[in-house]
């Protein structure tokens, strides 16, 4: 098709699109988009959905099973979306199977890095690449980004395994800006500015600490009360990253479940460069906050200053957590903070199913959640 540039895909992303919502096939080094023809087809669509995701050379050639006019090469030719990438490799003119698990796509002629198979990603400016809409959906028939995104989850049928692929491939809307969720009224609650945290809750910590000094003779005391606050900050930061967050396994294959991943969590992963979309909104954190403070209260029942220091420790540590959050998204940080951004960008563009601590990789270490680094390879 003169004129047109098309994208390049590896084998992986290929085979991911083997459902009735997205159906991809290939002929020799093409790749076809043929969700659309499903219905069309003479044999019907479970004959197409056989063979959704691999290669038909075979098929359309085998005149015993089915001779193929013309006309079927035609429509082919109009749902041509892409190529596979030259990492995959062609053997006579069919794909092979190369494709990997992490990392050996086409090497990167920039940083030397390879792009990750699933997302087609090898550095974080991939992350500030404005998502071509209309081309993005006819790919990948998942969210249409110029139009509200809660109705489409809620309504859009999708089974958990192709919700989970999908909304782990990030997408960036129009230079970073939010994409709309509601489209109604709601949509401002949805949108959170980084200085509302601390602007926020810094007054209700600091008049926390006033109340819970007085039952405290060494100010000391309070002191260690208050770091025991927020190292154990620290460790629900990373549980309920890991476990409530990305609840993935567990995720009911239903719309509900799918929908509520999406709200809490998954459009994060989906528009990570949002930043409106990066701290919790006022609301929802007091939601969390209530029962935290009866359950520090609850621990440490016999004394109600101490409970108060410690619980001021935590909420604290979750303004130092979404401010962190922020600004390893959004800002040139220092040396150390520079690595910490690339390690929370590889969990969002490498392995979301590792590397759960954001303001430090320390309770991912613990508990063998660290990502493993990435090794630079020569062209």
């Amino acid at each position: 098709m003169p004129g047109r540039t098309l994208p390049t895909f590896t084998l992986a992303d290929v085979e991911s699109h083997n459902s009735r919502q997205s159906c991809f096939v290939t002929l020799g080094k093409n790749v076809y988009d043929v969700t659309d023809f499903l219905n069309s087809h003479p044999g019907g669509a479970d004959l197409v959905l056989d063979y959704a995701g691999k290669d038909i050379t075979d098929i359309l050639e085998d005149e015993a099973s089915h001779a193929h006019s013309p006309a079927a090469y035609e429509v082919l030719e109009d749902s041509l979306v892409g190529f596979l990438s030259p990492g995959d490799g062609l053997a006579d003119g069919k794909a092979t199977s190369t494709a990997t698990e992490k990392g050996n796509g086409t090497v990167n002629g920039t940083n030397g890095t390879s792009p990750h198979p699933r997302t087609g990603m090898s550095c974080e400016e991939d992350l500030t690449k404005d998502t071509d809409i209309a081309s993005d959906y006819k790919t990948h028939r998942f969210l249409d980004l110029s139009r509200p995104l809660f109705p489409q989850v809620w309504n859009g049928g999708f089974s958990k395994d192709f919700y989970l692929d999908q909304v782990h491939r990030p997408r960036h809307y129009k230079g970073g800006a939010s994409a709309p969720l509601f489209g109604n009224f709601l949509e401002p609650l949805t949108k959170t500015p980084w200085w509302v945290i601390p602007v926020a809750w810094l007054p209700p910590v600091i008049y926390g600490l006033y109340l819970a000094s007085e039952g405290f003779t060494n100010p000391m005391e309070e002191v260690f009360c208050f770091l025991l606050g927020l190292f154990l900050w620290t460790l629900i930061e990373y549980l309920m990253h890991r476990f409530l967050f990305h609840l993935d396994d567990y995720l009911p294959d239903n719309r509900v479940g799918i929908t509520l991943h999406f709200t809490l969590h998954g459009i994060h992963h989906y528009l990570p460069m949002d930043k409106y979309r990066l701290v919790m909104p006022p609301t929802l954190f007091l939601a969390l906050a209530t029962p935290f403070w009866k359950l520090a209260h609850t621990i440490f029942f016999w004394n109600w200053h101490i409970g108060t220091a410690v619980y001021c420790g935590g909420v604290f540590g979750y303004i130092c957590y979404d401010m962190t959050h922020y600004f390893l998204h959004h800002q040139n940080l220092p040396l150390w903070w520079k690595q910490l951004k690339k390690y929370h960008l590889e969990h969002h563009f490498l392995d979301y199913e590792n590397g759960f601590g954001v303001t430090s990789p320390f309770w991912d270490k613990i508990f063998g959640t660290e990502l493993e680094p990435r090794v630079k390879k020569n062209l």
